[in-house]
C-alpha cells in the first residue's frame, strides 16, 4: 500500500493535517537536537520528512533513514536525504549499542509487534541514547475527541483516497489510531521495553503525541 501511494504521500500528509505536520516534525527535531546525538536512525522514514528536518537541524549528525519500502526511500533520496537503508524495524541491520538516537514518526502503529520493535530500538541504542516516537493519539477533551473521531472516520478516508487516487488508501487509518495505545498506556510500553525517563508531550490538542525515553543500562 505504501509503495503504491509513495508519489502522492507527502501531499496527502500535508493536506490531511492542514499543514500541522511541518510543526510536529520541527518540534521533534528540536527535542532530538537537545540530546546532541552523533548518529540517528529514523525508522519508517517513508519519504524522509522527519529525517530531512533533523538533517537541517543537526547538519553534523549522521542520519540514516530506514524503511521497508524502496519506493518511499527513492523519494527520500531525491529530496536530499543523504543516507538510507532498506530495513525491517523488527530486525534492524545495526549492531548492539551502535547509535545515539532512534526516531520513528507515524510508523510504530503500523508495525506488527510494537513491543518487539521497541525492544529492537533499545538494542541498537548506546547507553544514554534516546528514542523518540511521534505518533497519532486521541485528545483527552471530550468535545475535541468527538470532532477528531468524526474527521478520522468520515472525512480523512475520502480525502486521502482522492489525493492518492487509491480508493481506500486511508480507510485503515482511523481504526489504527483508535487501537493504538496513547498517553500513559504508550508510556507503559516504552517503560516495558527498558527505557527510563519516559515523557509524553501532546501536540495540537492531543491529536499527536511525542513520546521519548532514555536507555539507561547497557545491552547484555
Amino acid at each position: 500500500m505504501f509503495g503504491s501511494i509513495a508519489e502522492r504521500y507527502d501531499l496527502a500528509n500535508h493536506v490531511l493535517s492542514c499543514g500541522r505536520d511541518f510543526y510536529w516534525r520541527r518540534r521533534a527535531a528540536q527535542i532530538v537536537a537537545h540530546w546532541k546525538p552523533n548518529t540517528i536512525v529514523d525508522l519508517a522514514t517513508g519519504t524522509g520528512d522527519l529525517a530531512l528536518t533533523m538533517q537541517r537541524t543537526l547538519p553534523a549528525a549522521e542520519i540514516i533513514g530506514a524503511d521497508f519500502s524502496n519506493e518511499m526511500l527513492s523519494i527520500a533520496q531525491g529530496k536530499g536525504l543523504r543516507k538510507t537503508t532498506v530495513a525491517d524495524a523488527l530486525e534492524l541491520p545495526f549492531s548492539n549499542e551502535s547509535v545515539d538516537c532512534v526516531t520513528i514518526a507515524f510508523g510504530l502503529r503500523n508495525i506488527e509487534d510494537w513491543n518487539a520493535a521497541l525492544r529492537e530500538m533499545w538494542r541498537v541504542l548506546r547507553r544514554g541514547g534516546h528514542v523518540l516516537i511521534l505518533e497519532f493519539s486521541l485528545p483527552q477533551f471530550a468535545i475535541w475527541r468527538a470532532i477528531y473521531r468524526f474527521y478520522l472516520h468520515s472525512c480523512m478516508p475520502l480525502i486521502g483516497s482522492l489525493l492518492t487516487k487509491k480508493k481506500g488508501a486511508y480507510k485503515y487509518l482511523g481504526g489504527s489510531i483508535e487501537n493504538f495505545p496513547s498517553g500513559s498506556d504508550m508510556l507503559d510500553l516504552v517503560d516495558a521495553a527498558g527505557f527510563g525517563r519516559t515523557q509524553a508531550e501532546p501536540l495540537t490538542g492531543g491529536i499527536v503525541t511525542i513520546y521519548s525515553g532514555e536507555k539507561q543500562t547497557a545491552s547484555t
